[in-house]
């Protein structure tokens, strides 16, 4: 099976119909253990909204509508879209134990609990208040997010990479390859051996005729 086979496979994975989507990878011993085999699940209704339609991102500051919370506002630190939920950075916590064992009581630590996304509401950099937005676009055309009570638009949060980047503000140095450099082709597939490939650069006239061999 090709390489490219498996990837596209691996890109499409298919889960079964009564599969309850959690805050684990689907593929972590804890989703697992979310999803036993044969065990059936109740079916957990979402709210479908369109992927063009989602406004909030991992880096926004959202304000909390609803619960203890309430009236608070914080980072998105992450994002589900399968269960409409998003987490905030100390926000909507709950206290639990980890590494228990029959020696230890284990660990005592607060862990952030998803809120649904109609819970929040976005916050307009402005004036630092709640408010709701709609998607339009530009004269140059660009996808942007407006905030209906300013008309300002809301942008979208920079993402920094684990080594500390942030794509949309990295400047090429001087030792870095150019995107016109690396989609350049300076290679011309030959139906020739390395030996003469090497032979013709450097001139070398070859009179033997080379015995004919397969790889396959």
């Amino acid at each position: 099976m090709r390489l490219t086979t498996v990837l596209s496979m691996a890109a499409k994975a298919t889960f079964p119909k009564d599969y309850r989507y959690g805050t684990n990878r689907p593929w972590t011993v804890a989703a697992k253990r979310l999803n036993p085999p044969g065990k059936k699940r109740r079916n957990v209704f979402v709210e479908p909204i369109p992927d063009e339609e989602w406004s909030v991102f991992r880096g926004d500051t959202v304000e909390i509508q609803s619960g203890k919370d309430k009236g608070k506002q914080g980072k998105v630190s992450q994002v589900f879209r399968h269960r409409n939920w998003v987490i905030l950075e100390g926000l909507h916590t709950h206290f639990r134990y980890i590494g228990k064992s029959t020696h230890y009581r284990g660990t005592y630590i607060a862990s952030e609990a998803p809120i649904l996304l109609r819970d929040v509401t976005l916050i307009d950099p402005t004036d630092r208040k709640p408010t709701e937005v709609e998607w339009r676009f530009t004269e140059e055309g660009e996808k942007v997010r407006v905030s209906l009570r300013t008309g300002r638009i809301v942008p979208k949060p920079v993402f920094q990479r684990k080594d500390g980047i942030v794509p949309q503000q990295w400047k090429d140095g001087p030792k870095d390859t150019s995107p016109e450099d690396t989609l350049e082709k300076t290679y011309t597939p030959l139906l020739k051996t390395l030996e003469e490939e090497v032979m013709e650069k450097l001139g070398i006239q070859e009179t033997k005729t080379p015995k004919r061999s397969y790889w396959y």
